[in-house]
């Protein structure tokens, strides 16, 4: 099984650049599922339930999300209502919306999705390796029924993230990071067969500082008052992810291959 996973979605120029190669690099690629960060989807802060169908449209079948996933009022109930839409599964009881989800491919494959939110500079939410624990197989994913599982874990701090891809190993597939907006280059299978990166990188403009216009950004590093409203930057974007193949025998991996096309950066493109 041929899975793409897509880091943050930044702005318009990350939603046009994603809805424009998407459909091109399931038939090139020969994806069999796509997930998607999308929490600064919505100019640079949140997502909107017109984004999220838009991205459905094209090819999208999980969306997950961040701290910023309850930036725009009008997706606490829309996330209730569509099962694709993910929230980090650590928020507390009573939090609107899913932290994991079971899907299937048009394929048939039956892939399990866990959207978990790190704390190290982060907020202070539920412990993220207990909700883990709670989530992911109790042996490889097929032994569990599964054919993929996939973690895409939010956060800040290398360390955490490190820490959760261990955790993991052996009973996901691909355990991958957000929010940095970065893309690492430590793509690796670790030793019980779980792929491993420690962030995606982001689908934006990286002429930029993280995505968001490098001028206002700049502004409030240097200490000027009042604060510019941040934006994002509207350039040409680059599309940042990871691509893991499987073994059917097990769901675990057998390659994981970055991806970057267009914009600033030095273009990856997974090998056959």
């Amino acid at each position: 099984m041929k899975v793409l996973f897509l880091g943050d979605i930044v702005g318009r120029a990350g939603r046009d650049a994603v809805v424009a190669e998407l459909p091109r690099l399931r038939d090139q690629l020969g994806l069999d599922f796509v997930v998607v960060n999308g929490e600064n989807a919505a100019h640079g802060f949140g997502i909107s339930p017109k984004i999220c169908d838009e991205l459905f449209e094209v090819g999208v079948d999980v969306i997950t999300g961040g701290n910023h996933s309850w930036d725009r009022a009008e997706i606490l109930t829309y996330i209730d209502e569509e099962p694709r839409l993910l929230r980090p599964a650590n928020f507390p009881p009573g939090t609107p919306g899913k932290g994991t989800g079971v899907y299937e491919s048009r394929g048939g494959h039956r892939v399990l999705v866990i959207n978990v939110m790190c704390r190290l500079f982060m907020e202070s939410l539920d412990n993220p390796f207990e909700a883990l624990d709670r989530a992911l197989p109790e042996g490889v994913p097929f032994d569990a029924g599964m054919d993929f599982v996939l973690v895409d874990m939010h956060g800040e701090a290398t360390s955490e993230k490190y820490g959760i891809g261990h955790f993991s190993d052996g009973r996901a597939s691909l355990v991958v990071g957000t929010h940095t907006h970065v893309p690492t280059g430590d793509a690796h299978i670790l030793e019980n067969g779980t792929a491993y990166q420690t962030d995606a990188g982001m689908c934006g403009d990286y002429d930029s500082i993280i995505g968001m216009d490098k001028d206002a950004a700049l502004s409030r590093f240097l200490g000027h008052l009042p604060k510019p409203r941040l934006s994002p930057a509207e350039g040409e974007a680059t599309v940042c992810g990871t691509v893991v193949e499987t073994d059917p025998k097990t769901g675990l991996a057998v390659s994981v291959q970055p991806l970057r096309i267009g914009g600033k950066l030095a273009r990856a493109w997974p090998s056959a």
